[in-house]
């Protein structure tokens, strides 16, 4: 079977980029803070400490997003819906049309400041759902409408 085909929005890496900003800021809070605390910015435990945070953090904001843009895929065809996600271990779901049993759109406030949302297919797989992350929310809105249009001609019960 083919990979899917579509890939998310272009402003997918700049949502994966702030969110990876959101989750290093207290890391760095915490760590002058710590420098306070001590009183000394230039011991070799916090320059240490630092550097590493800094490549760290670096590295996640500036090469994860893009890295997980070139891996990250969907598709929706009449018989199921397909998702590849991930950016070191990488996931591939298929779910089967006649076993979803709900779609939903979900955008948090960073999503909705680009205009970005996120379609969640929730099947009778104890794997749990698969999720469509940052489509664009035209996108988001059609595939939710194509899913429910299909679904809604299986004659299956979801289980």
């Amino acid at each position: 079977m083919a990979d899917p085909q579509c890939r998310p929005s272009r402003k997918a890496p700049r949502l994966w980029a702030i969110n990876a900003v959101l989750v290093w800021t207290p890391v760095f809070v915490a760590q002058v803070v710590w420098a306070v605390i001590a009183g000394r910015w230039t011991t070799w435990p916090h320059v240490t400490v630092f550097a590493a945070t800094l490549a760290l953090a670096l590295a996640h904001v500036l090469v994860v997003p893009q890295w997980r843009y070139r891996v990250h895929r969907w598709e929706v065809s009449p018989s199921a819906v397909y998702t590849r996600t991930g950016w070191f271990n990488q996931e591939r779901r298929i779910a089967p049309i006649s076993r979803i049993q709900t779609v939903d759109t979900e955008r948090g406030p960073i999503d909705r400041l680009l205009g970005l949302a996120t379609v969640t297919v929730t099947t009778a797989s104890s794997a749990g759902a698969v999720k469509i992350t940052a489509l664009d929310q035209d996108v988001a809105d059609a595939t939710v409408a194509q899913l429910t249009e299909i679904a809604g001609r299986n004659l299956g019960d979801a289980t």
